[in-house]
């Protein structure tokens, strides 16, 4: 009967050999997830005895991480922010960065929520929720600090019935089904008022023709649905299409909050210029120094 220090070593080498930049950390979460043990057991009990089966789904697993099948697919969950989201190929799966965008909108509900009384319940939307990440931990961090739901709205929106299914999903897994609502929609949905108070978005801004390069090499992006991350030619498109929506549905004293590529800096910050003209748009760098967020909102005095 294999060891299970025999079997992630044997797996590393594959691994490596098939271009992976992470192969022992790949190895051992595979291996935990075929006993049913945490990574932690792996790492620690290296002459344990692996039985037949969970030898046999280790394997299977590692041949299809050869080919690039991103692990988060593979184990069917990945950690976001301090929870564990379900994954499939029904959408984009969370990364490190998102959880800045995350801390942020947290950081702006409670701000508002403590400068004074909310005659109505703080409108927040999340646009292109794709697994419901954002809004799923965003949901999951107010009920630890005791806010009520009802002093909070959140509404999770995607264009792909399929990604909200996954959504709610994760909403309900997480107890926060009660907390977030779910609607299809192309960017913002509604009649155009404006009515959010706090538009929150992480959508895609890849440029089309690295897609295409991630495609060919069958790295994880090849696996992930497309539409989730192609931007267009700069990368900007869908960004720019939601930048059209915001003077119509976003509140007269509202804050759109979105994702970037670490080279899109100065690019948002122009084009907002073209969009937004008078608006305020600041670009804020993630734990890497790199810009990630960009904060749009009206300046003060300007009509809404």
């Amino acid at each position: 009967m294999a060891r299970t220090r025999e079997l992630v070593e044997a797996a590393i080498e594959r691994l490596r050999a098939a271009g992976s930049d992470t192969p022992r950390l790949d190895a051992e979460l595979l291996l935990a997830y075929s006993i049913g043990v945490d990574r932690t057991a792996v790492i620690a009990h290296g002459d344990a005895p692996v039985g037949v089966d969970a030898e046999a789904a280790f394997l299977q697993l590692i041949a299809r991480r050869e080919s690039g099948e991103p692990v988060a697919y593979l184990r069917g969950m990945k950690e976001f922010h301090g929870i564990a989201l379900t994954v499939d190929r029904r959408a984009l799966i969370p990364r490190p960065e998102t959880e800045e965008l995350v801390d942020r909108t947290i950081a702006e509900v409670m701000a508002r929520l403590t400068a004074s009384s909310l005659a109505e319940p703080l409108r927040v939307i999340d646009v292109g929720t794709g697994s419901g990440a954002i809004a799923v931990a965003v949901a999951v961090a107010l009920r630890s600090r005791r806010v009520p739901p009802s002093d909070v709205t959140i509404l999770a929106v995607d264009v792909e019935p399929d990604a909200l299914d996954l959504a709610r999903e994760n909403a309900v897994a997480h107890g926060v089904g009660d907390r977030v609502a779910f609607d299809q929609a192309d960017l913002l949905p509604g009649n155009g008022t404006a009515s959010w108070d706090i538009i929150v978005a992480n959508l895609p801004y890849v440029r089309a023709e690295v897609v295409d390069a991630l495609v060919t090499q069958r790295t994880s992006p090849a696996f992930e649905p497309r539409r989730s991350l192609d931007g267009g030619p700069d990368g900007l498109a869908v960004i720019g299409r939601l930048l059209d929506q915001l003077p119509a549905g976003l509140a007269g004293d509202g804050v759109a909050l979105l994702e970037i590529g670490a080279d899109q800096g100065t690019a948002i910050v122009e084009l907002a210029r073209d969009r937004l003209p008078g608006w305020s748009c600041v670009v804020h760098t993630d734990l890497a120094g790199l810009p990630r967020i960009a904060r749009l909102q009206r300046n003060a005095g300007q009509p809404s």
